[in-house]
Order: structure tokens, then sequence, then C-alpha cells
């Protein structure tokens, strides 16, 4: 496939069809042409402040259209668009402005302060767009910066072609310490993302620019309408975002900093949604919930996509029975791949198959490519199309991006169990793996296990350390609500699941894991919680640890 350029394939479109719709709000709806306009004048004043190839613009801003329209602008010209979270403090985005090199950022009003402190006496000034949400959410005007009204007021034009080169920088949650902004080359990002982009309608990828703007304009194109639950800086919601515009597909957006899942059904229904970008169980659980009790089908909505966070089967059934509906579960990360895809069409489907995708291989413990035979255990590991690597970090670039006889590879760190069908049971993270005694213990196995448990709602399995064993396998557990955890019946009901060292030494039961917005267990916090209440109890190792 000859690499087209996002670009010049969304400004392809914008000419063919400019009346045709591009983004929608509860506010407004942006045509094609509107959207071109808006990106063409951002794209002329970011020219004129001297970015080019090379130079980053940043976006503070919640799921707006001008997101769009900004990145547009980027991508147009070459510059590095750069997501911050909006959620974040000033000290953490003067972080990331540092760390990327901004030139500029994208601010909404309603975070003046927290911006006007977040680039205060940087040098070179980064010059801050101000987009107006006065109006909705209070605030005024910010002193010293751009309106963005005014740019696009003063108009411009988008280049004829986007230059090679450039490259996209996408921040990583930062986890384990600061987030690294991980660069891919804007020359074959398509490429790379070609599967999730026309792969997800049953289209087959063109080969050229012509070819890909005639698909995205073609009537007979199945119609994709978005709606990103997620923040638009998360991976998955960038990317999916970005296919759909690419598919001539149109993006509604929760045009608020703060979701409301009652109003994303109401858009979803309304705006004849087809799409759903949801973070796992975080996202879903609550959205089904809500249509569950307002009595809504999801009669419109034709494929949800997750990626990287847990999604159980009872919520993927109970949206399968909403509506007919493909769920895509994708393993994937800001680092490369997807790696695998877990596709269900109806309940009948579950539990899902986790699918490798081409460019997936496993590893043995000698980094040696394996057969993906029935019962082989591997590291799962990518080689197909990758990012250059961390911005202006070569050490940690050559340690996730590892060239080994001859072959690059991104390894996300997941060890996985061929099934010799094309699938794999995904078994957990290398560095999460418990090593009790000489055994190791995968935390996703021992999570299911629990999991299966009708009075376990959420769980989290870890390793702590252990006089005897180095360490011992130790679960936190929170209840269905309204429920109680008996933990002896819980330890009880394993016994037919799990070998017993797999089984914990050490449960706490907790009414709530505290998951994040999009679904992630900050796992410090959980072993420092752990380790003083044992500390407190001291009770002796070879009983299972019980703190309510």
């Amino acid at each position: 496939m000859t690499a087209p350029h996002y670009s010049d394939l969304w400004q392809g479109i914008a000419q063919a069809d400019p009346e045709r719709i591009a983004i929608i709000t509860r506010q407004e709806q942006v045509t094609w042409g509107r959207l071109a306009a808006e990106a063409g004048a951002l794209a002329r004043h970011l020219s004129a402040r001297g970015l080019s190839v090379g130079d980053a613009a940043g976006m503070l801003l919640y799921n707006r259209p001008e997101y769009l329209s900004f990145t547009w602008a980027c991508l147009a010209i070459g510059v590095a668009p750069v997501a911050i979270n909006y959620r974040y403090r000033a000290g953490e985005v003067r972080d990331l402005v540092l760390d990327s090199d901004l030139r500029v950022l994208l601010v909404p009003t309603s975070l003046a302060d927290l911006a006007r402190e977040a680039v205060a006496g940087i040098e070179p000034a980064v010059e801050l767009i101000a987009v107006d949400d006065s109006a909705l959410h209070g605030g005024g005007p910010i002193a010293g910066a751009t309106r963005y009204e005014d740019i696009v007021a003063a108009g411009g034009t988008l280049p004829p072609q986007a230059p090679r080169g450039a490259e996209l920088r996408l921040y990583t949650g930062g986890t384990t310490g600061m987030p690294k902004a991980v660069v891919w080359d804007l020359d074959t990002l398509l490429v790379a993302r070609q599967q999730s982009t026309w792969g997800l309608i049953g289209v087959t990828p063109p080969t050229d620019l012509d070819e890909a703007i005639q698909i995205a304009v073609d009537p007979a194109t199945p119609r994709v309408v978005t709606l990103p639950l997620t923040p638009l800086l998360h991976g998955t919601a960038q990317s999916t975002t970005m296919g759909t515009l690419a598919l001539g597909g149109t993006v509604v957006l929760h045009a608020a900093p703060r979701m409301d899942i009652e109003e994303a059904l109401r858009l979803t229904i309304y705006y004849d949604v087809t799409r759903l970008i949801v973070a796992g169980d975080a996202l879903a659980l609550p959205f089904v919930e809500a249509a569950e009790r307002l009595e809504v089908a999801l009669s419109g909505v034709n494929s949800i996509v997750s990626s990287g966070m847990r999604f159980s089967d009872d919520v993927k059934r109970r949206l399968h029975a909403l509506g007919d509906i493909a769920i895509v579960d994708m393993l994937a990360s800001s680092e490369g791949g997807p790696y695998a895809f877990g596709i269900t069409r109806n309940a009948d489907d579950l539990p899902a198959k986790l699918m490798i995708t081409p460019g997936t291989v496993l590893l043995d413990e000698d980094l040696n490519e394996i057969q993906a035979d029935a019962g082989a255990l591997g590291i799962l590991a990518f080689r197909g199309i990758l990012p250059k690597g961390y911005y202006q970090d070569p050490e940690k670039t050559e340690k996730t991006f590892p060239t080994i006889r001859g072959h690059r590879y991104v390894m996300p760190g997941d060890w996985a169990r061929a099934r010799g069908d094309g699938s794999v049971d995904l078994l957990g993270r290398l560095a999460a793996v418990v090593n009790t005694g000489g055994e190791k213990v995968f935390p996703a196995e021992v999570e299911d296990a629990l999991l299966e448990h009708e009075g376990v709602d959420d769980v989290i399995v870890f390793g702590m350390p252990d006089r005897r064993f180095g360490e011992v396998v130790s679960a936190m557990v929170a209840p269905m609500p309204g429920s109680r955890i008996d933990v002896p019946e819980l330890l009880a009901f394993l016994d037919q699941r799990l070998a017993g060292y797999k089984k914990p030494r050490h449960v706490f039961v907790r009414e709530s894991l505290e998951r994040s917005s999009t679904g992630k267990v900050e796992l410090a916090r959980v072993k420092q919680d752990a380790a003083r209440e044992l500390a407190e109890r001291a009770e002796p190792a070879e009983h299972a640890e019980v703190v309510k």
C-alpha cells in the first residue's frame, strides 16, 4: 500500500464533498468544508509563527471540534500534535510542555488559570490559543492569549500536500513515572492503522490516495458515525476518530470536561451513532446500565471498540442484548500493535477468542520466535510497522524496541499461551508475574478465577514480599453492590480452579478498587495499602489475610 497521509486524505474528502457532516455536538454541526477552512486558518497561523516540521504544538482540551481542526492543521504543515490530559495540574502540564518542546498550546478559557501557570516563564514563550467555552463553563478571556475565533476569521488555506518526515507524539499514561511521548512517523501511520480503519468495516484497504478518497465518498461505503466516550487524548479514541474521518465518517462529541453517561446515551440515539469508543467496563458498564434503566435499545450501533482495559463478559453480554453489535476488544498499546483482537458478534461468541494479528509473534525467554502451537507459552511481541521510539530518550527506545536477530520488535510485556488456532490466552504482564517459590503465577489467570465467583465485582492480583517464598500471590477484591465477601468460602471456591500455589495467600476486601476514569488501578497505591494493613495486623503468613 502506498501510504496516504491523513491530511491529504481528509483534504481530498473535503474537496469532493464539502457539505458532508464531519463533526456533531449538542451545540453545532461542522461540515467537512468548514472543518477544512478552520484547519487552513490554523495552519496559516502556525506557519506564520515559524512552526514547521520538527516543531510541536499542544492541546489541553476536552472533546471539542477545535481539537480535531487543530490536529488537522498540525498534520498539514508537519507540526507534531501533542495531546495533554486536561485533568492534569499545572505542574504536570508544565512538565509535558517542557518535555515535548511545545511552541503553542490550545486551551479552553475555562482552564485559563491552569494554562497561564503551566507556561509562565518558559523561554521561548509558549503561545496560548484560547477556545471560548465560557457559555458552557464560565470564565473569561485569557490575558495575552490569541483567540481561536480571530485566527479563523483571518482565514487561510491548507497546503496542497502535507510535508513528509513529520511526526505524531502520543504520550503514554505514565503509570510508572512521568509520561513519555511515543513518536510515530506520519508517513506510515495510516498504513499501521489500516486494519483498525478499513478492516473494521470489512473494506479492503486502498492502494493509494485516490482510492482512499473514492472509498470515503462512495455511497456504498458503510456509514460510520463514531462517538468516543473516552477523551480524544487517549490512543484508542484518537486513532479510531482519525480513522472515522479517513472513511469520510462523522464524529459525534460529548463536548464537556466531565462525562454525563445519560447525555452520551441521548447523543447515541439522537444522532444515529454506529460506533462507540469505550474504556472497558469503566465506561461500558455505566453506559449499559443507563440503557437498561431507560429501556433504550441500541438498534443503530453496530460496533463498540475498546482497548487495553478490562472488558468483562457480563457487560459484553448485556450490550449484545441491546442490539446487533460487534464488540471489538483490542490488545494494543501506545508503542505498537494491535497485537490481537477479541471480537464477539453476539452472546454466543462469549468468551471472546483473542486472535493475534499478522505482525504478532511469541518469543521464548531467550527472545527466540516460537511457533504458536497449542500450549506454547511465550512473550507477545509485534514486528509490523513501529514507532520511531520515545521522544528524546534513546535509552528507553532501545530497551522497548529491541532489534533481535535483524528484526525490530516492541514487547508490551504480556505472557500468552497459544491455543493452536490463531488465538491466545493472555496471562499477564511480565513485570507483574508473581514468582512464588520458583513458580510463575500470572495475575490474569487468578483474576479470571476470582471473577467467576458471583460475589466478586472487581479484583486485582499482585505479589507481596514473603520471607520464605520470595513473593506470595495476593488479591484485593471488591464485592458486588449490597453484598459481602466471605473470604474462606472464596478461597474454597478456588480449590477446584487453581493449583494451591496460585491461590492468594493474602486477600484484601475493599468496597471499591478506585479505578480511574479509564479503568486503571494504581498498583503502587494498592500495594502500599496492602503492606500497611499487613504490618498492622501481622497475622501468620500461612493464613489468608483479610482486610475489611
